[in-house]
Formats: structure tokens, C-alpha cells, sequence
């Protein structure tokens, strides 16, 4: 989502009259997008404005603004802090870039001129997708916000409630990408099964549609809730595999119940491991892939445990694993019991080191398979890379001008992230 909405600043700004440059230094315009889901990307935002103090003694006219959830939440706390800072934004204030720069850049003092661009929430939400170079593969949001409020997401906080563009909207921008040579999208939301157009259509029913009435060669989707992946879904995905990828992200976040109950995740483990069961039964060949938190307030080392269990019974091919962060106004936050960072930090490589071991024999299976391989970029001579309808970033060699299109790639190593082949004739 961070990448998309900095695409759309990319595009925005280019039609204000501003070009791109390759170094901070032949900047006159600096905007610093960052996420603020953990607690370290945050840290991150202020020492990347501390690097940019010798370019502002340099040249007092540079402007340096942050942007995205760090801007929604951190507000005061970046104006009251760093004096570099010259305006902030919030994910619902992009489009209103041209206007806050240009009221700064009209002012003839420096003094006091921070703008604060934050609270400009939009009914009803509507965003065409801007991106200025597609490629062979982008974006397009269809919701933004999340409803759930699960005691550690600061998302309803920072993108606010959640709200679906219209079903002939994300059409209008998918037909548009194809015209530019998409091939590929990922269809983006919190939580993109909650999806339900002002048409009456669901998350189900747009799948359907962008498989059946646009030229868009491949789909995927992220992120998925649990407690709304429903049997409708997993049809589509099954009918329509020509189209939709078999990759599926999931995120369970913990193997335990109670720990999930506190979570406020809406099920319990074994509804989850229901729901996996059916999606393998709906979709043999699903390539699964999930979220997960440890070090939750509370948890202790046999909930720790079901969470590597989970990993184990399920068979992730991919997880993304993080160390609980408080995030301001959660209710987590307000926990007790808030577990030592030590603790977090040798149950999170315990995770990692289980994971590490399956993963290089789950992957083993794709040694000798031929892949279908969205060719996506030119890596050296002779040499292409491009992602499979698994979700696997695979290597290979061939002629540049197979770039945009889907070949058969014959696997001959495959690592838990990356696989290697040769193209077939």
C-alpha cells in the first residue's frame, strides 16, 4: 500500500511541474513516506530527516515534508521535534499535495511555516489509480481503511474506517492499465474480503468480474482476514484459475486461541485450521503464505508453541513474522503483561529457524516442474526474472523482448524464496 501511495505522489507531483531527481542533493522537494503498522519504521523517519540537515544549511529553500501513516500519526510529535520538517500529511491528504506546496512555496518567510495536511477525509472515497510506469505488473486499491480493530493494528487510527471504490471504478482503471501494457495486478486492501461495492457486489463477485470482462492476464489479491474468506471465494478462485493466482496470504497471527481472542481476530484456531482445510480441498494446488506476531501481551511459551505448530501443520511457504510492537492508541498497548524484548526477539528466530528448515524441503517439489513466469525485468545480459502463478520470484535466462510476456520456465533449484530454471522451447 506504502509503494502504491508513493506512486501516486510520483504522479501528482509530475503534473505539478516537478521532476524526479537520482540524489537528495539536486533536490528542492524531499517527502519521506513511511508505514507506522510497527514501531521501527517510525524510529526510521526521524533519522532519515536528520540526514538531510546539511542539505537544508546548504540550500534554506529545500523542502522536506512526511507523508503516509507516520504523517497521520506522528504529527505534533514530527513539528514539535524536527525543526527540518517544513509540512506533513496524512494517507488521506495526497492528493492535496499541489496545494499544500504551493502555499509554501509562496510564502516569503521560513518562519513558522510548517502545514499540517492531515484531517481531509473524503466521502464517499473514490481514487482513480494513478501510476506513472505501470510496467508488467502494479497495483489498484479497492478498499482503504479497516473495520476490524484488532487490539494492535493502528490501521483504522492512520487510514481510518474502511471504505470499497465502486466495481466500475477499479473496472475503468484495470481496462486503462491493460491499454498500457499491464499484464499482472494485485488487487489491494486491508482486508480485501470485506470488499461490497455500492453495486451489491462482494469481494467474490469483483474477482469474477476482473477475471471475465477485463484483458487482465493475471490477478492477486492482498490482504486476506480469515474470519472472511468464505467458500464463494475459494469457487471463483478455483473456476478461474487461468486467471486468479493459487497464492493465497492469510494471516493467522497466532496458533493460540486465547491469545487470538485478545487479539480481536473474529475466530478461533480451529476455525482457522477449518478454513485452511476447505481452501485445500477447494484449491489443490494453493500456495499459502501468512502473518505472524510473537511476543504478544500475555503469551506465553506453550502459546508460543502453537504458533510454531501452526507453522508446522499448515505448511507455509512464505511467512512474515514480526516481534509485537505497542502502537499508539491501541488496546493492546494498555496491556499488562507486556513480554520482554529479549524474549520476543529469541521466540521470533525460534520461529524463523523452524520455519527456515521446512521451507527449504517444501520448496523441493518445484525442482523439475515447469513454471508459468510472468517475465518481468531484464537482469543482466541474457538474463530475465519474473514471478510464477505461485508467487515465486524466479530466474532465468533469455532474450530481452520476452519481457511482458508468460513463458515456460523448467525448474532446476528452488530456494525457499527465490527458484532458478531454464526456459523451454
Amino acid at each position: 500500500m506504502n509503494v502504491n501511495d508513493s506512486e501516486r505522489m510520483y504522479s501528482i507531483l509530475e503534473m505539478s511541474n516537478f521532476t524526479p531527481v537520482e540524489k537528495p542533493d539536486q533536490a528542492s522537494l524531499i517527502i519521506i513516506n513511511s508505514c507506522s503498522v510497527r514501531e521501527k519504521p517510525v524510529h526510521k523517519v526521524y533519522s532519515e530527516v536528520g540526514t538531510y540537515r546539511d542539505l537544508k544549511k546548504q540550500n534554506p529553500d529545500l523542502l522536506i515534508g512526511v507523508g503516509g501513516c507516520v504523517g497521520q500519526q506522528e504529527k505534533e510529535k514530527l513539528i514539535k521535534n524536527q525543526p527540518l520538517i517544513d509540512f506533513v500529511f496524512g494517507t488521506d491528504a495526497i492528493d492535496e499535495l499541489p496545494q499544500t506546496l504551493q502555499t509554501l512555496l509562496g510564502r516569503s518567510s521560513s518562519k513558522d511555516k510548517v502545514i499540517s495536511a492531515q484531517f481531509h477525509h473524503r466521502e464517499p472515497y473514490h481514487v482513480d489509480t494513478l501510476v506513472r510506469n505501470p510496467g508488467v505488473s502494479t497495483f489498484v486499491n479497492i478498499t482503504k481503511g479497516c473495520d476490524n480493530f484488532c487490539t494492535f493494528c493502528v490501521v483504522p487510527f492512520t487510514r481510518g474506517r474502511e471504505k470499497s471504490r465502486p466495481m466500475k471504478h477499479v473496472l475503468m482503471d484495470l481496462n486503462g492499465l491493460v491499454k498500457r501494457g499491464v499484464k499482472e495486478v494485485t488487487l489491494l486492501g486491508q482486508n480485501v474480503n470485506s470488499y461490497t461495492s455500492d453495486c451489491g457486489a462482494d469481494f467474490a463477485d469483483l474477482l469474477k468480474t476482473v477475471a471475465m470482462e477485463t484483458g487482465i492476464e493475471r490477478i492477486r489479491y492482498t490482504t486476506s482476514h480469515p474470519k472472511d474468506f468464505n467458500q464463494k471465494l475459494m469457487d471463483v478462485m478455483a473456476e478461474h484459475q487461468n486467471k486468479i493466482c493459487e497464492y493465497i496470504h492469510l494471516p493467522f497471527q497466532s496458533g493460540n486461541s486465547r491469545i487470538l481472542e485478545k487479539m480481536n481476530r473474529g475466530y478461533t484456531r480451529e476455525e482457522y485450521l477449518e478454513k485452511i482445510k476447505q481452501i485445500k480441498a477447494t484449491i489443490p494446488n494453493v500456495v499459502l503464505s501468512t502473518d505472524i506476531i510473537v511476543g504478544f501481551p500475555g503469551e506465553t511459551e506453550e502459546e508460543f508453541q502453537d504458533t510454531v505448530r501452526m507453522v508446522e501443520e499448515v505448511g507455509y511457504e512464505t511467512i512474515f513474522a514480526f516481534k509485537y510492537s505497542p502502537r499508539p492508541f491501541t488496546k493492546a498497548a494498555r496491556f499488562e503483561e507486556q513480554i520482554d524484548e529479549d524474549i520476543k526477539s529469541e521466540r521470533l528466530n525460534r520461529l524463523f529457524d523452524v520455519h527456515d528448515k521446512l521451507s527449504f524441503e517444501w520448496v523441493k517439489k518445484y525442482e523439475g516442474q515447469t513454471l508459468k513466469v510472468l517475465v518481468e525485468k531484464v537482469e543482466g545480459e541474457n538474463k530475465l526474472s519474473g514471478r510464477s502463478t505461485q508467487n515465486k520470484v524466479t530466474f532465468f535466462e533469455g532474450p530481452a523482448d520476452l519481457v511482458g510476456q508468460t513463458v515456460p520456465v523448467k525448474i532446476t533449484r528452488a530456494l525457499p524464496n527465490v527458484l532458478r530454471g531454464q526456459l523451454e522451447s
